[in-house]
């Protein structure tokens, strides 16, 4: 009967270590996961275009492309979304 207590016990504690780096594991993957959709979702969110100057002057378009310039450096702006505004704001 020891034997089998030895057994039962060696088991469970077996099955118990799996349990819990089983769990650890998943829960460090569903971290990854929810970290790569949190950027996908920052990434495809429209960029608010910096806005338009009153004036029209020469400093504020040059603020308002090292703005754009930031914002693409960051990855917020793909390149596509940068060159459409800064037509934009070069045109106006």
């Amino acid at each position: 009967m020891p034997g089998l207590l030895r057994g039962v016990a060696r088991t469970a504690v077996i099955a118990g270590t799996a349990t819990a780096v089983s769990n650890r594991v998943s829960r460090r993957q569903a971290g990854r996961w929810a970290r790569k959709d949190q950027q996908r979702s920052y990434a495809q969110r429209p960029a608010e275009p910096p806005s338009a100057p009153a004036g029209g002057g020469t400093d504020d378009k040059l603020k308002q492309l090292k703005q754009l310039g930031e914002l693409r450096t960051q990855g917020v702006l793909t390149e596509a979304a940068f060159q459409q505004q800064q037509d934009r704001i070069l045109n106006t």
